[in-house]
């Protein structure tokens, strides 16, 4: 059963969080990850959207995957660059393959 990683973003420092996703994908893709949409610029269509700049979103072969790589020791050093360079809401689905 893979898993979905959803991050809606509001970048604060273009390079700070330019040099965030450098490394957060070189650590990520350790772990199986595959980018499947980056996007910016959204529009509501229904509903009240918060705020926010960009989307990015990641399939991990499991939600294993996602602990592995969230809690690893080399993305754990990133989580300063990461909220230096940007404020993130980060959530994470189970999907039934």
């Amino acid at each position: 059963m893979s898993a979905l990683f959803i991050s809606r973003i509001t970048i604060k420092e273009p390079s700070t969080f330019q040099d965030y996703l450098n490394k957060s994908k070189a650590v990520a893709g350790e772990h199986g990850a595959e980018l499947l949409v980056s996007a910016a610029n959204p529009r509501a269509l229904a509903g009240h959207a918060t705020p926010h700049q960009m989307v990015v979103v990641v399939r991990f072969p499991s939600m294993e995957a996602v602990t592995a790589w969230h809690d690893s020791a080399a993305y754990q050093n990133l989580i300063p660059l990461r909220e230096a360079g940007s404020d993130q809401e980060i959530t994470v689905y189970h999907i039934n393959d």
